[in-house]
């Protein structure tokens, strides 16, 4: 079995001051979840939507997610184990990249 990979995407409702026109964060985290779907099939990939405003009883991701609403990074803030892999309007082909380097292999 493969090992597991998790997606978390830390954003908020109100689409960040610096993404004008881009996507907001829970649109973000939908569309990514199809779209690695259809490149990776039914992957061993775990999804977490994180709201900045009010993150769960977690120090570490309360510690993130204080950082991103103080604005030292761009949301959606997407990470891939831990690893960040966008932030703002984050590209496929890096996040691809990430999952790639974690031994991900796309389908046939």
């Amino acid at each position: 079995m493969e090992k597991e990979i998790t997606i978390t995407v830390y954003g908020a409702d109100q689409i960040c001051a610096s993404c004008v026109n881009a996507p907001g964060s829970k649109d973000t985290y939908e569309w990514l979840q199809a779209a690695i779907a259809r490149k990776y099939g039914d992957a061993n990939i775990h999804y977490t939507y994180v709201d900045i405003f009010s993150p769960p009883e977690d120090e570490k991701i309360q510690d993130l997610a204080r950082r991103v609403a103080d604005d030292e990074f761009f949301y959606p803030l997407v990470l891939v184990d831990d690893e960040i892999a966008g932030e703002g309007n984050p590209r496929l082909k890096t996040i691809y990249s990430k999952l790639e380097e974690k031994g991900l292999q796309p389908k046939m």
